[in-house]
This record gives C-alpha cells, structure tokens and sequence, in this order.
C-alpha cells in the first residue's frame, strides 16, 4: 500500500504556539512512517505558513523557521486538486495532500478557522469538523447547547466590555465567591483566575479579556474534574476516564504543562458505576455538539456524585505527558495506533 501524505499543521497565531509545536514533534514522531508520510507545515506566530523541510526536533525546540529549511506554501482552494501549493525560486510546485491533521491550538486553529479552509480544500480533515470546532471553543455557547442535552453546566455571567461589571453585579454576586474568570474562546487555562472577592475581580477580568473579546464567570464546582477521551465519527472508542488530584487552586497552564504539584489518575479513582456514567454523558456531549474524529470531554464531579460539563477539547494535548493519549493508552490503544486511527478515520469518510 502506498503511503499516504499526511498535512501535519503545527505552530500558529496562537498563545498556545508552544504548546502546538510540542505536540505536533510528537505526533510526527509517533505516525507509522510505512502508512503515512508526514508533510510538515509551519505556521509562524504571525500567521505565514511554510512548508518546513529540516530535522523534526526543530519543531521541538523552536528553530523550525530557519529560512533555508521554508518555504512559503498554501493550500489550494480547488477542491479537485487537493495539493499544497509551494512557492519555491518564483515557480510553483505541487504536493498532493491525502489529509490534513491539525495539531493546533488555541485560536486560529483549534476554532473552526482551519477547520473551514481545509474544507474549502476538498482534503479530508482529522479531527472536529468548522461547526464543532466553533462551539466547543466557545465556552458560553458549548454550555448552552449541553443544557439542551440534558446536562448539568455551571451557573454563569458573561461580559461584553469591562463596564458589564457594574451592570451585572448583582448576578454575579449570585454565582458567590470563588468564582472563575475565563475569556470565552481560549485554552490550555490561559488568562483564567479565580477569584476570591468582588475587589479583585476587575484586575481577572482584564485579564481574561487579553485574551478574547468577551469573559465568563463561572461559579466555582466543588469537587473535582474528570476526563474522558473518546475517539471516532459514529462507532466511538472511549477511553479510560481519568481524573485531576490538584494540590493548588486550579489546574492552571503551568499545571497542566509541568505537573509540578498536581497529578493524574488513569483510570480515575470512582466507582464502575460512576465511571459508565461519565464515559455515556461524554458521549452524549459528543453527538450533541457535532463532533467527530477525535476529543477529549472535561466534567466536574461533585461530592454529591453529580456530574458537571465543563468543556470539550477538539485537539487535545500529544505531548507525552498529555490526557487524552494516556487515556486511549489505559484503554489499549498505543499512541501509533491512536494516531493511525484518528488518520484513517478522516480518510475514510
């Protein structure tokens, strides 16, 4: 069988540039190099896309965007051709491209922006799809289409400006203190706080709003979160649910990135019963915000028992320390195995 060219995005115009180069070294790395052929596409923090020729570990380590080693290249927009376009000594070459995984994240990758291009294409995409891509990213909207579910969200307030403080602070003071502080479109916990009174509340929510151009707060759950990896279009693989042991307020961005103080469990330590639970309100999360190809679902479980959404990851971690492989690996899928399966699940649609 001959290999098939694999697009692997990687980079972006994204606070989470460093977290994608991560991830993307390491799903290079893993692909069944007999199966696939990895066409590495560098996106540098200002949005220009390079075809990048040189050794993987400078994506690793982030010297990738050695001028000699890129050359600026772009998909094209005719579907029929599914090709890179590169842009090489004032002539134009062609590589046919068979799928595109994104292995971005953040914004301008993990938001339906890419995803949208891609389809544009004509090439068979890993992953969520424009419309997924665009809801999970947001988190006041994912919250609203879960109610619709059937699914518990956290109590919360969303501000347009600065000035919506005032305005809404009588329901904010309804969620009570601590509260959580969030741009409505980021990750990896950038520009979250929690906070603790009603004074410190307008330092997070400048904060928060570096970041996106409206902010959420969020009631604080007690308890604890949990994961849940799942992985497929129609017939779902679910992995095994894990779960977040933090020794600090939250599981912030150098938490999740360096697990200094924190620690995760896999499988998660709650009852069989439990867990089935978790793993079918996943599921339903799934379907109900359009997703496919591959995510990871993050809840909240309470003392109680009550399960809490708090949101779906499109592209989840690879690093090595990353949850959503080490779930499928506690479930039995190898992380090659994983990365074929999210590829060939694109293609064979």
């Amino acid at each position: 069988m001959n290999q098939l060219n694999v697009a692997v995005l990687f980079g972006g115009c994204s606070s989470e540039y460093g977290v994608s180069l991560e991830s993307a070294f390491c799903v290079i790395d893993g692909m069944d190099k007999e199966k696939f052929n990895p066409v590495l596409i560098g996106i540098s923090e200002k949005g220009d896309w390079f075809l990048f020729e040189g050794d993987t570990i400078k994506i690793k380590n982030n010297t990738w965007w050695d001028p000699s080693e890129c050359t600026p290249a772009a998909f094209s927009p005719n579907r029929d051709a599914k090709k890179l376009s590169v842009f090489r000594f004032g002539r134009t070459e062609d590589i046919l491209i068979d799928a595109v995984f994104p292995v971005l994240h953040g914004k301008n990758g993990e938001d339906g922006t890419v995803q949208g291009m891609t389809v544009l294409s004509g090439i068979p995409l890993a992953g969520c799809g424009v419309l997924s891509s665009a809801l999970c990213m947001d988190k006041d909207r994912a919250h609203r289409i879960a109610c619709t579910a059937g699914v518990s969200v956290p109590k919360s307030v969303v501000l347009k400006n600065r000035e919506d403080i005032a305005k809404n602070s009588s329901d904010i003071r309804q969620l009570g203190f601590p509260l959580f502080v969030k741009p409505v479109k980021a990750g990896s916990s950038l520009g979250i706080t929690r906070v603790e009174t009603m004074d410190a509340l307008y330092v997070a929510v400048l904060l928060a709003f570096q970041y996106d151009d409206r902010v959420i707060l969020e009631e604080a759950i007690d308890g604890f979160e949990v994961g849940c990896a799942l992985l497929g279009n129609t017939e779902l693989t679910v992995g095994e649910v894990d779960e977040i042991e933090i020794s600090g307020a939250f599981f912030d961005f150098s938490e999740k990135y360096t697990r200094k103080t924190s620690t995760i469990h896999v499988p998660a330590r709650i009852s069989k019963g439990k867990t089935e639970e978790i793993k079918e309100t996943a599921k339903r999360l799934y379907d109900a915000l359009d997703c496919r190809g591959f995510a990871r679902v993050d809840l909240f479980l309470t003392p109680s028992g009550k399960i809490i959404f708090n949101e779906i990851n499109t592209i989840p971690g690879f690093t090595p320390h990353s949850r959503y492989p080490n779930m499928m690996k506690a479930a039995g899928l190898s992380f090659q195995s994983l990365i074929t399966c999210i590829i060939e699940l694109a293609v064979m649609e």
